[in-house]
């Protein structure tokens, strides 16, 4: 019995536990302050079901790149340049069509190999040259987003893509917004690769010690190649997903996107440090940030002013520094307990 209450408070006391309370929360909260009614009586708002579906619809491509970050960040890395990587993408997958005349399919193959080229690159200068992640992808961020202005000379928009294409990014199959099933088909394969097979699971070994993980006979160079290359060819799906949404494939697509997946990533428990973390939290991260995004833009007060864009900014910076500060504050802690119990003998004995 006693050890039933434990598991019980184990659970309710886990971040995903806590991250699920808090999604409710936020969404009950818009729905009863973001709700209102048009001048022909019509309910609109957060609380309506086309906002769900445009919730859903708006968070695949940030889905997409959170998840990709999730085992990147798990093994102790970092990809600032994914958000520019999808810009790239959708530029090239873009100009294939409408400049080569290669079919859709082809295009999109084929942007998918650049994603997964520009992942290696990203794999190759961390591994082989032993640069720190952080350093490689910040360079590589203006690489990408350099590429993408100059393949379009800053002003070149691709459009006028078949309807057979906008199809994924701008109606509904089965009852879902199209490009949900691909979303959560991409999260099944990122849930089964880091939590039930070894391979995945050993990212946790890399994040905690690479060092202790290669002297147990594990290829961490393999391994980070690997999840590289894979957020290279999320990120590229993303931005296939992007230009089905909006029509258009241009060189600023994805500005900032690495920003609100890296904060998913963090919000959902998965350490910066790397180690700890799961993919159901960084889904909930998604869904929190979405929600609050979205939420934001049902508001009477914001919508008033005219200001969703720059406090949806504001709000997801703070709450990457609140999910960071969370997930150092127990370090800390431990830290500060364990030099007070050591002190403690001593100043016994003095006294």
């Amino acid at each position: 019995m006693n050890t039933d209450k434990h598991g019980w408070k184990r659970i309710l006391l886990r971040h995903e536990t806590i991250l699920l309370f808090v999604l409710v929360v936020e969404w009950l909260l818009f729905y009863y302050f973001g709700t209102s009614m048009n001048r022909r009586g019509i309910t609109v708002g957060f609380g309506t079901m086309d906002r769900q579906f445009d919730i859903l619809r708006h968070s695949c491509e940030i889905g997409l790149l959170a998840l990709a970050l999730t085992p990147v960040i798990l093994t102790g890395g970092i990809d600032l340049s994914i958000g520019s990587l999808l810009g790239l993408t959708a530029i090239v997958f873009g100009k294939l069509w409408h400049d080569a005349h290669l079919s859709i399919g082809m295009a999109a193959v084929c942007a998918v190999g650049v994603g997964a080229l520009a992942g290696g690159l990203n794999a190759t200068l961390i591994t082989t040259l032993r640069i720190p992640a952080l350093i490689v992808t910040l360079g590589t961020y203006s690489l990408f987003r350099g590429l993408a202005e100059a393949i379009t000379h800053g002003s070149v928009t691709y459009t006028d893509f078949p309807a057979s294409f906008l199809f994924l990014g701008q109606e509904r199959w089965l009852g879902l917004p199209a490009q949900a099933w691909l979303f959560i088909v991409v999260a099944i394969a990122t849930w089964l690769l880091v939590h039930r097979t070894t391979f995945g699971r050993s990212f946790r070994a890399i994040g905690f010690s690479p060092e202790g993980t290669r002297y147990a006979g594990i290829s961490v160079e393999r391994r980070l190649t690997m999840v590289y290359v894979l957020a290279g060819i999320v990120a590229a799906l993303a931005a296939i997903i992007y230009t089905a949404r909006l029509g258009q494939a241009k060189a600023d697509a994805g500005t900032g996107y690495e920003l609100f997946a890296i904060t998913a990533v963090v919000l959902g428990g998965t350490s910066i440090f790397g180690g700890i973390g799961s993919v159901h939290g960084t889904l909930l991260g998604v869904a929190a940030i979405a929600v609050l995004k979205n939420g934001l833009a049902c508001l009477p007060i914001v919508i008033r002013h005219n200001s969703a864009e720059e406090l949806s900014g504001m709000m997801t910076g703070a709450l990457l520094l609140l999910a960071l500060c969370s997930s150092v504050l127990p370090k800390i802690l431990s830290t500060w307990r364990s030099r007070r119990q050591s002190h403690l003998p001593q100043q016994t004995k003095i006294a």
